[in-house]
């Protein structure tokens, strides 16, 4: 089951499982583009707002059994100083990366350890690691998804569930975009001169944690471009 799987890094986490003959489920709000991605690989798309404890709720009863939960919903909203917040944005942030990931894993644990094999993956950012200038608000969230997939892994000790983090570095999906409210020129800019990752690299990452034996759990895998070297230390050429 995968969240925020009609772009980016969750439309390529549920390519690359449905060809390793996963049953995919593939969860989002926009639901075109959830189905056409569906009906290319032979998935399964349901309507998904992980900000909507009802629709997470929905979601969960109607999916069935599941062994494999990617909480991959969220994204950044802006560069603004502290100074300058807008708490729209914080909580529009918080309640998509932080809540959305409680609520999916809060709901879906019970299958998960039912399965025996269960495995909960959360997509955080390097931003979750290393806070920059203009990213408190996002830095705020991903700190606060990665303390909670730290305090799940204690909690599920002895349980049949693994729980790993995927951290990336600049990836080219549609995430500046969204954090520049549609400025394509903005975007563009965040990648120029520099070979950032793809989509399909941070979903190799996660295929590869799932792939391993049901004693193996891998803890986190922080992936960067080559370019990159911290959050603010990029080579462009």
């Amino acid at each position: 089951m995968i969240t925020g799987a009609s772009s980016g890094i969750g439309a390529a986490t549920a390519r690359d499982l449905a060809g390793e003959g996963y049953r995919t489920i593939l969860g989002a709000r926009r639901l075109d583009r959830l189905e056409a991605l569906a009906g290319e690989i032979g998935a399964e798309a349901i309507a998904l707002d992980v900000t909507d404890p009802a629709s997470v709720e929905s979601f969960a009863t109607a999916i069935g059994a599941c062994d494999v939960l990617v909480n991959n919903a969220g994204g950044a909203l802006g560069l603004d100083p502290i100074a300058a917040a807008d708490e729209e944005k914080w909580l529009t942030m918080y309640e998509s990366n932080v809540l959305g990931q409680m609520r999916m894993t809060r709901a879906l644990l019970p299958k998960l350890i039912e399965s025996g094999d269960g495995h909960v993956v959360g997509v955080t950012s390097i931003a979750a690691i290393e806070p920059y200038v203009g990213g408190a608000g996002y830095n705020a969230a991903k700190h606060a998804q990665r303390a909670m997939l730290r305090v799940l892994r204690q909690e599920l000790l002895g349980q049949p569930v693994r729980v790993t983090e995927v951290a990336p570095g600049m990836v080219e999906t549609e995430f500046s975009l969204v954090r520049f409210a549609g400025d394509q020129a903005a975007a563009a800019k965040v990648y120029e001169g520099m070979h950032p990752l793809s989509a399909g690299d941070v979903a190799e990452c996660i295929r590869w944690a799932l792939a391993q034996p049901p004693h193996v759990n891998i803890d986190e895998i922080v992936v960067r471009p080559r370019d990159q070297a911290t959050a603010t230390s990029v080579h462009r050429g």
